[in-house]
């Protein structure tokens, strides 16, 4: 399980809950489209980019310097990018359609470029122009992106999966994936119980699923204004407060046995706030359909997430 950089992904959907009607700003073509088609186009190169640079065994080739030597290398990093970019859509629609559902004004996703030293993005936001009315209307629209994309990078996981081989381990160099409980039990599945001294070399495909895998993990982390923050906050109202209260020192505890990217996280849910801010109408009933959705949504959680998801080696 390697590659050859580290990077976090950003939160997917960070909606203005309960901002007020008159406050929308008005809306122009270039920001409903223009920029939204801008940005893909822009994260659509430099994800290709960072696939391609990906493939290069060349620890003292830069990524600048592997563009303008290999400009023609770039093709070898469609199977990463088409695959993590399907995903992130995938995810981002998954809000985009519930929010239209619920009649909840929204911009279409903003894809956010970054460096081709990792994965070529810092994911993606959707800008909510109204109010979140209900709990119902919350619940929807913030679990629907994680379930979508998790579906998705499912599939795209066995598939990469099944181009994958075993590498002896003194050949494996850079970083490392740290398995979660799922992508632990599809390895399984392919490869049974791993020889000693050997590590699965991740086919591209693959490594484009674990990170979509990853970040559905960190959406669905209840705080704040993250996608779990909104799932939990519409199960257990202002109770999901008190769990993100706890989350906080986990992070912090795996960020000194383990990946430092943790500090940043819990950082970060105290800086944007570990309280989900109340929707208009919070007495709405979810229904038990919801809940066990809900539910569902908190085993995904558990199963795609990674104490310590990269380690140098």
């Amino acid at each position: 399980m390697s590659r050859r950089d580290d990077a976090v992904e950003l939160p997917s959907w960070s909606p203005p809950v309960g901002e007020p009607v008159a406050a929308v700003r008005p809306r122009s073509k270039f920001s409903d489209v223009v920029l939204p088609m801008l940005l893909f186009g822009g994260t659509a190169f430099t994800t290709l980019w960072a696939g391609a640079y990906g493939t290069n065994n060349d620890l003292f080739v830069g990524p600048w310097q592997f563009l303008i030597s290999q400009p023609s290398a770039l093709w070898k990093g469609v199977p990463f990018a088409a695959t993590l970019l399907g995903i992130l859509v995938t995810h981002e629609l998954g809000h985009y359609v519930l929010s239209k559902i619920h009649r909840v004004p929204a911009s279409l996703p903003l894809f956010i470029p970054g460096p081709p030293h990792f994965i070529g993005t810092f994911g993606a936001i959707i800008r909510m122009r109204g109010p979140i009315l209900n709990r119902r209307a919350l619940f929807d629209i913030g679990v629907a992106g994680p379930i979508a994309g998790f579906v998705v990078a499912v599939v795209a996981l066995l598939v990469g999966l099944s181009r994958s081989t075993l590498t002896l381990d003194v050949d494996a160099y850079g970083i490392r994936f740290g398995p979660s409980t799922l992508v632990s039990f599809f390895a399984w599945l392919f490869f049974g119980p791993i020889p000693p001294g050997y590590v699965i070399s991740f086919h591209p495909i693959a490594d484009a699923a674990w990170f979509g895998l990853f970040v559905t993990s960190l959406n669905l982390i209840p705080i704040g204004q993250l996608d779990g923050g909104h799932v939990a906050y519409a199960l257990w109202g202002t109770r999901q407060r008190s769990i993100a209260l706890a989350v906080v020192p986990i992070l912090l505890f795996l960020g000194f046995v383990g990946w430092p990217g943790w500090f940043l996280w819990a950082g970060l849910a105290g800086i944007l706030g570990l309280a989900h801010p109340p929707v208009l109408d919070p007495e709405t009933v979810l229904g038990r359909t919801r809940v066990l959705i809900g539910w569902a949504a908190l085993v995904i959680f558990l199963l795609t997430f990674a104490p310590i998801p990269f380690s140098i080696h």
